[in-house]
């Protein structure tokens, strides 16, 4: 039987202040223990033969005995051949989670002083696929109601000849609907119009657990999901009943409202249809935590989940 882990408290596994934050983490050094214990909570493990029988090396590296290969807590994570300080490293993960709405490149570039915006860009993207679990749990659930309903995102149409929605994108949300009200956690993802019913179908597939109950509009392209996912479906035609949509889907039209604010506020709309999906990755990250009381558990969680990711140069960041 595998012994469960206490939850993380402040002050003890992780800073609950940024003077905290300060005295913590005063070098490099103290940033790559306390890393260590993240990504090796009971001891050190080769991540290529699994062997546990290791040595430290003068450099701060870790040599495997049966490998015989020395590796670094930074390898093989977002922080991998980093040039910069793994401590500023460090504070731009608070800075982003210590602030509710999150922070733009620029500004994160003028508070840690970076000499390039790309720098600061290549950063937030870098965190932005740390945010979202690959094995996360799936919303729903036996009798829990899920609502899922497109939307629109992106500026503002120009010029009399441009389409209304040429330069938006169509993205899909999924919220949970809590009784007797409230919300729970949400999903989003961007929709690509090509493929549009199989994106539906995959979303949901993807994101919602099977014996929920889905809350959808009239949308012709809702109809197959309660044959081919077992889920209950409760379609709401508003065509003629003069109910609107934002009370007959309370939830999801909340979320979108709520996302096209952050975009606009934080982004300032200057997200590229590229990278969409990764800004509404950051948006989900911040509003399944919305009730968290410590930005601290937030920094926390953000660099366990950055200890498992793959490092994403800058040049695959703009291929």
């Amino acid at each position: 039987m595998v012994e469960e882990r206490a939850h993380p408290r402040a002050g003890v596994d992780y800073p609950g202040t940024w003077q905290t934050f300060e005295t913590w983490f005063v070098d490099d050094a103290a940033c790559r223990a306390y890393l260590e214990g993240i990504r090796w909570p009971d001891g050190f493990v080769c991540p290529v033969c699994g062997a546990r029988d290791a040595w430290r090396t003068s450099r701060g590296m870790w040599m495997c005995r049966s490998w015989n290969r020395q590796t670094s807590v930074m390898a093989g994570t977002i922080f991998h051949r980093s040039k910069l300080p793994l401590r500023t490293w460090f504070a731009a993960i608070w800075f982003v989670c210590a602030q509710k709405n999150g922070v733009s490149a620029l500004g994160l570039q003028r508070v840690l002083g970076f000499g390039s915006y790309a720098t600061a860009w290549t950063w937030l993207h870098m965190l932005r696929r740390t945010m979202v679990r690959p094995d996360r749990d799936r919303l729903g659930g036996p009798g829990v109601s899920v609502e899922v309903d497109t939307t629109f995102v992106g500026g503002r149409a120009r010029g009399r000849n441009t389409p209304r929605y040429g330069n938006k994108a169509e993205v899909l949300i999924a919220v949970e609907r809590l009784e007797p009200r409230g919300l729970g956690r949400a999903r989003i993802a961007q929709i690509d119009p090509k493929f549009r019913k199989d994106d539906i179908f995959n979303f949901v597939a993807a994101n919602i657990a099977p014996g929920s109950i889905v809350w959808t509009d009239g949308d012709r392209l809702f109809k197959d999901l309660p044959r081919r996912l077992g889920l209950t479906h409760e379609r709401i035609v508003l065509i003629g009943s003069g109910e609107s949509a934002h009370s007959a889907l309370p939830a999801v039209h909340r979320v979108a409202s709520l996302l096209k604010r952050w975009l606009a506020g934080t982004l300032h709309q200057g997200q590229s249809i590229e990278h969409l999906d990764y800004y509404l990755d950051e948006y989900t990250f911040r509003f399944n935590r919305r009730t968290s009381r410590s930005r601290g558990l937030l920094f926390y969680r953000l660099l366990q989940q950055a200890v498992n990711t793959d490092p994403h140069p800058y040049e695959t960041l703009t291929a």
